[in-house]
This record gives structure tokens, sequence and C-alpha cells, in this order.
């Protein structure tokens, strides 16, 4: 048989790419690429945290080269992936063949970050020659692997634990792999298509007109209603952001910020509107458009520094802590004892989010606008 099935190009039910593209059989291949170290990522929750994970990949090829990577995730979070030269095999959650092909394929190395009863029991029936991260006992509890994943779920049973750490997440989850930290940064990679999408949105707006563009994500997620900024601070910023004609102001968010959207460009009808029902891959798009980019702790924060975009965000309930800047993210913060509360309420007034006033945000705009150097 000539098959070389170790092959990490070879997919069983098709021809494999070099074989579609230039009719090359297994026996005189130059692409022949033996799969010598097989590892699994776990991590299906939440997609900005999916995308911010994406920061263990470079990290692990470079510590071993010749791996073939694969990564479990939910269906909305795959178009991450999309264009990732890093992940040689994506498996969905959902998909119903996921578990059954668990429970036969083999593994040298399983990182499981999360400790989550959804995903642990997946990396508890996943076989592997070594695990790092979290498992299910069969008593139905969540535990720790090794040593460097007990901290993390230490801060996530413990507020005070929370508050205290200092650590950012990419160095956390970096640690629990065994990996050494060294600012591996988030991977995401527009294609050409997407890029013509962007450069024909310039076009249509006749962006090129400005010296500095600022986008400004007016949305949260559900769960953190508490990540957004008051809606009369974004008003303020727009007012005094529009005195400056060298500046270009585009909006963002999701189908949920569409009313807010819509009443914010009744008020400033020169602000340039991104849409709220784009796909994600179009939103990633939009926002390389930016110089600046303006957002509350949610996914799009991930998304614009993986653009290497200068970052402005605002923090209340979630940890500052925690997000790595990599000199890109200027961090706004109020000054209140109550923060990282992970809370989806507050009872506090003002809230931490009616602390952040519009001149902390114009501050960090002209020390981002200084650094561009346009």
């Amino acid at each position: 048989m000539i098959l070389k099935t170790n092959c990490k190009y070879f997919p069983g039910d098709r021809p494999c790419i070099p074989n579609k593209t230039k009719g090359t059989l297994c026996d005189n291949c130059k692409e022949y690429s033996p799969v010598s170290y097989k590892i699994l990522i776990i991590k299906l929750d939440a997609p900005g945290d999916v995308l911010r994970t994406t920061s263990l990949l470079p990290t692990l090829k470079k510590k071993y080269p010749d791996s073939f990577i694969t990564w479990l995730t939910r269906y909305n979070s795959i178009e991450f992936f999309k264009n990732n030269p890093f992940i040689d095999q994506l498996l969905v959650f959902e998909n119903p063949d996921t578990i059954s092909r668990l429970l036969v394929e083999e593994f040298d190395l399983m990182i499981h970050p999360d400790a989550s009863p959804v995903s642990s029991p997946l990396a508890t029936l996943t076989k592997a020659s070594e695990k790092k991260g979290f498992l299910l006992s069969s008593f139905g509890k969540i535990f720790p692997i090794n040593s460097e994943a007990t901290e993390w779920i230490e801060m996530g049973a413990f507020d005070q634990f929370k508050k205290k750490n200092k650590k950012t997440y990419q160095q956390i989850i970096h640690e629990i792999a065994g990996l050494d930290y060294s600012k591996s940064e988030i991977q995401l990679y527009l294609d050409s298509n997407e890029l013509k999408f962007k450069k024909d949105f310039i076009k249509q707006h006749n962006l090129e007109r400005y010296k500095i563009i600022v986008g400004l994500n007016t949305g949260a997620s559900k769960r953190w209603q508490y990540k957004k900024w008051r809606a009369e601070g974004f008003e303020e910023l727009i007012t005094r952001l529009s005195v400056n004609k060298e500046i270009g102001i585009l909006l963002y968010g999701g189908p949920e910020e569409e009313e807010n959207n819509k009443s914010l460009i009744t008020k400033f009808p020169f602000l340039i509107n991104t849409g709220t029902n784009n796909t994600l891959r179009e939103f990633f798009a939009l926002v390389d458009i930016t110089d600046i980019f303006i957002t509350g702790d949610t996914m799009a924060l991930h998304a614009a520094t993986a653009l290497r975009k200068k970052v402005i965000c605002f923090f209340g309930p979630t940890s500052s802590a925690e997000i790595e800047d990599y000199g890109l993210i200027k961090k706004i913060i109020p000054n209140l004892d109550c923060l990282v509360c992970y809370k989806s309420t507050c009872d506090f007034v003002p809230s931490c989010m009616d602390m952040i006033s519009t001149d902390m945000i114009l501050n960090a705009i002209s020390e981002s606008i200084n650094e561009l150097k346009l």
C-alpha cells in the first residue's frame, strides 16, 4: 500500500491537497509530513476567551515544531480559526461524532485550561500521554491535574484570590500548559476577501479624508451589562471628538446595539455606521480599519488587540490585570475598591462605569495619537 496515513495532510475521506492540486501520490510526495507529536486543546467558552487562548499556539509550535495541533471548540467560535496556520484540525463540540472520535483518537499532550463542568468531562475522556489543566472526578467535581492549574481554579472559587491576582490570562494559561511565556500574541488572520471588504468600505465612505480613524464599540455581552460604558458618556465623547475634523468616528456593535447605535446616528449624523449585522469575519475586517479602538472588556477587545490596533478599554466588574496589554492597550480603571466583583447587577450609585469620565478617555486618545506618530 502506498498510502502514508500518518501524514498531516492525509484526510482519509477525500484526496489530500497535494494530490488534488498536483496529482501527487504518497510514494513520491515531497510534501509528506509525518505526524510525530499530537496536541489537543479543549477550549469551548466564551468566544472572547477562545480567541485570546490562541496566544498558546505560537509558543506550542516553537516548543513542538513538528506537532499536529487539534482544537476542540464550539460552533460559535470556529470563525476565529479561519486562515490560522497553527491549527491542523478543528473539532466542533456540537458535531455528533466528536465524542466518539475522542474515545478512539490518542494524543501526546492534552491542554484543557478551563475549570468548566461542560468541557472537563471531554478532557477526562481524552486519551493522552500527558494532560494539563482540569478534569472531572468520578464524584462529578472539577479538579486541577497539575499544580500550575490550582491557582486558576482558586481564583474562580474565591473572590479574594481573583481581586489579588496580577497575572494576565495569557500568562496563566501558558503556565497551566507548562509553557514559557514571552507575551505570545492572540492569533487572528484576515484573508484577501476580507481585506477587500475592508478596502471597499473605506472607499465607499471616503475614509481616506481622515488622518485618524477612531472606532467606538458600544456593546457588551448580555451577561456582563456593567462592562458597558454609559450612553451619555459616548454622546459627550463624540461631541468633543467631532471638533477635530481630522478624526473620523466609526460606530461598532452587534444586533443588541442596533437601537442604541441608531439613536447615536440620529443625534450625530456624521458618524459612520459599520452596521450591527455583520458576520464575525466582516466585523474583524471593519475593526482593522481603525487606528484607535475604544471598547469595554469584550471579544472585540481581543480582536482589536490581535489586529494590533491601539486600544482604549474601560474596566469595572472584570479584571484589568488579566488583560495582556502588548504595549497596545490603555486601561481606563475607576478608583473604586469594589472592582473585579464579576457581578451582573450593581446597587452602587454611582457605579464603576459611571465613574469613568469622558476626560479619562480623551486623555488616552490623545496619548495614543501621539504614539501613532501619523
